[in-house]
Formats: structure tokens, sequence, C-alpha cells
């Protein structure tokens, strides 16, 4: 066909071939689409932020002559032994069964090495996991999948968990392909059958069994290691509250823009808020609680750089959480594996289908010669090269604003590009003093 214009050929906004394309496959599986990874529609992110450097007003910080601190302690609030992590940026949940265990071990290489920590997700703890993790947090998940107090008294935090950010209300799912023989013993399953978590915790109803599960599992450790309670961003402000007042020591909050092993797609893209928009709505309700920086806040989804990391914490966030980024550092997506991942009807960049456990990465897979492919060691060395970038990253944007450590960062050095940036993260647009929301002074 001629490159020449054609006012015939005019794609419908509404039905664009993705759309159409969408609507055949249902019509001829009727299945509905399941996919790892996040939301790929475009939401007010924090590149629509920028930070305003210091010059006259405001003096900044020699790079190689004046420190700029990381540190950051979680768990202030009750436990004995609170968490210390050396930099503001931890390793999200995500389970032995989505992922390989060589996966799970250089995670725990790669956080160790930096002095931060790593989480297990769902369907239990694997000894490779917790003995290359020197900081381990354990997830209690509604599955109940993998359970063991004894475990569980081996980690260094726990996180109850209620909600994810890619699929808030919506419990996960692990398709009988990926459950081995080792996976399928580890979390009590029969061997190759689909295996779909539970959307809320079989003995919790409110708020109330919440606060009962925290003062079990204090019981259970002694008050020795802080009780972490993540949330899906949804009602943001409501559940920090009710997460609070039930005793948490720890809130996490997870944008829409969090990634999963396994989902439907309809639950990604239409589920849930950006994250940029939810931790403003959590600081505010710490801050009523009068409990902001001693109950800490750690958010997750999206979180790509340094810049980000630096963004949620001026924002009010005391530490972020990385999954997506974290595998992409391990070799998730490499374009080594290009001619592969266009046997699978993908490419790399674009890969998406964790569900199938064929990664030719090795990452998400429990395929034994596909799993190999990760030596768990090298893995783990990119991925403290990664968290190192991230850190040095965020300490650069801080001193640029005259910050001594990076919780000094706050609202007042951000400003935003368009209007929804500047209403969700309530920092004012660019060139005036508006908030849009608020009476201008």
């Amino acid at each position: 066909m001629s490159d020449k214009y054609n006012p015939a050929l005019r794609e419908s906004a509404t039905y664009t071939r993705s759309v159409i394309a969408e609507i055949q496959r249902a019509a001829e599986t009727g299945i509905y689409d399941i996919r790892g990874w996040g939301a790929k529609r475009q939401v007010p992110h924090f590149d629509d932020l920028l930070f305003l450097g210091a010059s006259m007003s405001r003096y900044p910080l020699e790079g190689y002559r004046e420190k700029c601190s990381t540190e950051v302690v979680l768990g202030t609030r009750y436990a004995k032994k609170p968490l210390v992590i050396s930099t503001p940026v931890t390793i999200a949940g995500m389970s032995f069964g989505a992922l390989s265990a060589q996966a799970k071990e250089a995670l725990g290489r790669g956080a160790s090495a930096v002095g931060t920590s790593t989480t297990t997700g769902d369907g239990g703890m694997t000894p490779e996991e917790r003995g290359q993790s020197s900081k381990l947090v354990y997830q209690y998940l509604p599955s109940r999948y993998g359970m063991n107090p004894d475990d569980l008294r081996k980690a260094d935090a726990i996180e109850v968990v209620l909600g994810q950010g890619a699929k808030p209300g919506g419990g996960g799912m692990l398709l009988g392909q990926k459950i081995s023989e080792r996976v399928a013993k580890m979390r009590c399953l029969p061997q190759g059958i689909d295996q779909r978590s539970a959307c809320r915790h079989p003995d919790w109803t409110g708020p109330d069994d919440l606060a009962i599960k925290i003062a079990e599992l204090r019981e259970i450790t002694d008050w020795q290691v802080p009780i972490y309670v993540k949330v899906g961003a949804t009602r943001t402000y409501y559940d920090v509250k009710l997460a609070v007042q039930a005793g948490a020591d720890v809130v996490v909050v997870d944008g829409m823009q969090g990634g999963t092993a396994a989902t439907q797609d309809v639950f990604i893209e239409h589920v849930g808020i950006p994250t940029m928009a939810a931790i403003p709505l959590a600081v505010q309700a710490l801050q009523e609680l009068g409990v902001h920086r001693e109950v800490q806040l750690i958010i997750s989804g999206g979180i790509r750089n340094g810049a980000d990391v630096a963004k949620a914490i001026a924002l009010g966030a005391d530490a972020v959480a990385i999954g997506t980024a974290a595998l992409i550092a391990l070799g998730d997506n490499n374009p080594r594996y290009e001619e592969e991942y266009k046997k699978l009807g993908s490419a790399a960049g674009f890969y998406d289908d964790f569900q199938e456990g064929k990664d030719p990465a090795g990452i998400t897979t429990q395929d034994p010669e596909l799993s190999k492919r990760l030596d768990p060691e090298l893995a783990g060395k990119k991925l403290a090269n990664y968290l190192r970038v991230l850190t040095l990253e965020a300490q650069t944007l801080a001193r640029a604003c005259g910050k001594s450590h990076l919780h000094n960062l706050e609202p007042e050095d951000l400003v935003a590009l368009n209007v929804e940036a500047a209403a969700m993260a309530r920092v004012p647009l660019a060139g005036t003093n508006w908030i849009p929301g608020q009476d201008l002074k």
C-alpha cells in the first residue's frame, strides 16, 4: 500500500487496533486475558514532577565533601528490634513459584550487598532466600500457602498483606505449569494444578480482626520484629488509618503501577489509583493521627530510578520497594534472548507472560533447564549495582536541594508539570503557587 495519506484509513480513538484484537481474542477463546507486569496505560507518574534545585535562596551541598545520609529505621513504634537498612530502597515481595529459586537467591544476594531487605512473597521461605538475605521480611498472605511458624520466627520483619497494587481486591494466581514438585510441597497443593489465592484472609472480616492478628504475630515473635501492613492503593486514606489503629509499625502502599506475576488484564488496567496519587493520602492519614515518621511509610509501584525514589520520599514516604525493576536488573527482558522471545510471540522489552513459566531469562519460571540460565551470584551483583545507582541518584538530587538526609526532602522541593500531577501530588504547578483544589494564598 502507498505511504500516501488515505483519509479513509482513520483509526477510532475508542476502537483502536489493540482493542479490536482483544475483542476478537475474547470472542474466539471465551476466557479473559491473564498476564504479568503492571499497568501499561499512561497515568500521571513521578516524571510529571520536578525538583527545585538550590542556587541563591537555597544552598546546595557539595557532592564529595558534605554528607547526605540514606539510612532508614523501620519499626520504631513497637518492635524491640527495628529493621535498619542502609538505603531507602527495599525489594518487594515476590514468591518462590512466581520466581525461580535462583531468582529468589539472587534477590537476597543483591539486597544484602547494599544493606537492604528483601521479602518472601506468597508460598513461604526458601533456604536459598533466607541464607542469602541479611534482612528478610516474611509475608503473611490470605492464602497461607507455605505459612510456617518456624520460618516466621526466622524473619527480621513480618508483612501482613491485605492487597496488592496490580490487583487490589483480587487474589493471586499461579498456573499449574509453574507448580513444580517443590512448589507444590511448600504450598501443600497438588502438583501441576492451577492455584488461585484468596482475596482476603480467612480469619479477617474487618479492622478489629486485623488488630487481633497483629497481636498474635507479636506474641509469636515476642514483640521482637516490626509488623508491616500492605495495602493496594485504592481507598488509601482510610486503609492507612485503619492499619495504624490496628497496631502496624510500618504501612506499605502499593500503587497501580505495581507489577504481578499473573492476574487478569482488566484488573491491572482498571483497578486502583496511581502510586503518586496515593502518597499524599497516606501521609495525610498518618499526620492526622500524629504518627507520621513514627509509623513508617513504604511506597511501591513503578519505582524505576533515583529520581522516583527521591520524589516519593519528598512527598512523605520513608522508603520505597521495587519489584519489576529488580527483575529487570537481574536480567528480565534481556535482548540477548530476543530470538526466544520472538518464538513466544513477544519481544525483549515486551515480554509479560510470566504466568506461562517459559521465561528465557530463567527468572519467572520453574523449568529446571531455563532456571539454570540464571547465575544467582552474577545476577545478585547486577542487582546490587542497580540499587547503588538508585541510592546515588537520590542522594544527588537531595544534595542539589540542600538536604543532608533523604528524609529532609519535602513537598516544598517539588513542582508539577501539569494540572493532574499537581492535584494528585499536592504540589504547585510549575511557575505558579497554585495547587489545584486549594485556595491561592
